[in-house]
């Protein structure tokens, strides 16, 4: 699988745990206390492009980037997305590492339109 997937990803030392659940194409600038309207709808691969690069600026603000994630989990709601989502993620970590990754598909997700969700786990040292 080497190239494809990462199987074991190894963390020593003393470090920061930082945990990201459910990141998809929610509009962050939705009206509050609603559910946050999706963009992109019916497109899997811009959805996936907005979720990383919303995961980049969150990671951020805890003094982490994508290369300082160990695991991820993706869900879709069709395996049909599998190829749109493999090319999102190569691009969104260009020739860094790719984390210990798997890969779901699910009946649907917490919003009607959402494609995917991508939740990571993230250590930075202290």
């Amino acid at each position: 699988t080497k190239g494809r997937f990462t199987e074991v990803v190894t963390v020593t030392g003393p470090g920061k745990m930082i945990f990201l659940a459910g990141v998809g194409a929610e509009d962050e600038h939705g009206p509050p206390g609603q559910s946050a309207p999706i963009l992109h709808l019916g497109k899997p691969y811009e959805q996936c492009l907005y979720a990383y690069d919303k995961i980049k600026r969150l990671l951020a603000t805890h003094g982490a980037t994508l290369a300082d994630i160990v695991k991820q989990v993706v869900y879709v709601t069709d395996i049909r997305y599998q190829n749109d989502v493999g090319k999102c993620r190569r691009e969104a970590y260009g020739n860094g590492p790719i984390p210990a990754n798997t890969f779901l598909v699910i009946n649907g997700l917490a919003i009607q339109g959402m494609l995917l969700e991508i939740d990571v786990t993230a250590v930075v040292a202290k």
